[in-house]
């Protein structure tokens, strides 16, 4: 059953599986113990870090081991409630996931300044500088908060360029690599300040994550509870878990991401196909760069529940968005800063796909939409001019 909802969890990679299974049989016990078996466990755990540091870049002892990216922006969000001063305030970008939105808004609320973007959904870097960072400006802030890659649009963020001037004004900075890691290459990513991530989105088990600690959070230390990972969080770690999720992305950096080329071919003849199957679709974000494997459609006509539901029933997969937000009453808040009506976003439909989706799925997800397109247009639905 071709499988596009990739940005809301991947299959387990059959690395990621071997390392479990192995880590599993060879070193279950828990690495915070005294014993010698214990130790091992502990050194094994500690060359995973490694793993993590040569990849994504940065000194190894800023790698900690989390449940996943929620935990990881809410480590980070209390943190800063603590540390900042009390009127610190925080620029976000308004098309983060959930689990960066919600703890920024409840640690934060009304100090809280959403950045700048252009019509695709970009933040506006130079914007970002004059209006946040220079220190003569009134409303200085002290952190900046901007994913990587978006998850429902795909869209990426200059986060090189945030990072380094964030940096420069010396202001502290987040970055969400959960989209990223896995699909594009990782490297220098993990040089710009707090960076998290989640091992499901790449190849590796739920319940598995990662945050990389900023240069200037060295006080974190001891401030979250607990005395695992260097006194950083509490409970025991999960090895085999993370095992697991440092082969899913050695993989990902040393046989996928060099592909990229070709599956963006794919999804740009996706794109341009769907176009004639649907006419009057719409491709949210079209000509900014986006992750290639990531599409989210704007349909001419009906609810976006019937078409998942109509082309589910011809075997595919895909979703009306953001997983996390299934079920919440109103719009997606990402598409709600990009200015569409509530109306519009219950048209939007994301395709996500898989490095082991091949060009054929692609092209039979097209005739789908078609069939599918058809099938609505013989009922009551009415197409929207765009």
């Amino acid at each position: 059953m071709p499988y596009f909802d990739h940005n809301a969890t991947t299959p387990l990679a059959p690395v990621a599986r071997e390392a479990w299974l192995r880590a599993q049989d060879e070193a279950w016990q828990n690495p915070s113990s005294p014993y010698r078996k214990a130790a091992q466990v502990k050194i094994r755990l500690d060359t995973v870090r490694e793993k993590f540091a040569i990849l994504l870049g940065d000194e190894v002892e800023r790698y900690v081991f989390t449940s996943g990216a929620t935990e990881a922006a809410n480590l980070v969000f209390a943190w800063w409630a603590k540390t900042l001063p009390p009127d610190a305030l925080i620029a976000l970008n308004p098309t983060e996931h959930p689990c960066v939105r919600e703890p920024a808004l409840h640690f934060f609320g009304a100090r809280v300044r959403w950045l700048e973007l252009d019509p695709a959904g970009v933040v506006n870097v130079e914007a970002l500088k004059v209006c946040h960072l220079l220190s003569d400006k009134p409303d200085r802030v002290a952190a900046v908060v901007v994913m990587a890659a978006n998850n429902e649009t795909g869209v990426l963020q200059p986060w090189a360029e945030i990072a380094a001037a964030c940096r420069e004004a010396g202001v502290a900075y987040l970055c969400d690599a959960s989209q990223w890691l896995g699909k594009l290459p990782a490297g220098g990513i993990g040089g710009g300040g707090f960076v998290i991530g989640s091992a499901h989105k790449f190849g590796g088990p739920k319940g598995v994550g990662l945050l990389k600690l900023a240069p200037q959070s060295e006080g974190l230390r001891g401030q979250l509870g607990g005395g695992q990972e260097n006194a950083h969080r509490g409970g025991t770690e999960d090895f085999p878990g993370i095992a697991a999720m440092g082969a899913a992305l050695v993989e990902a950096e040393q046989k996928k991401v060099f592909l990229e080329t070709e599956r963006l071919r794919w999804r740009d003849e996706f794109e341009r196909d769907i176009a004639a199957a649907v006419p009057g679709v719409r491709v949210i974000g079209l000509g900014a760069d986006r992750l290639w494997n990531t599409v989210s459609l704007l349909l001419p006509f009906g609810d976006n529940t019937r078409w998942v539901t109509r082309l589910d029933k011809r075997g595919f997969q895909v979703s009306t968005g953001s997983a996390c937000a299934t079920g919440k009453t109103g719009p997606s808040p990402v598409l709600a800063a990009l200015g569409f009506s509530a109306e519009e976003t219950k048209r939007v439909v994301r395709v996500s796909s898989g490095w082991d989706t091949t060009a054929e799925e692609w092209q039979a997800l097209v005739v789908a939409f078609g069939e599918v397109a058809a099938e609505l247009r013989g009922g009551s639905a009415q197409v929207v001019t765009p």
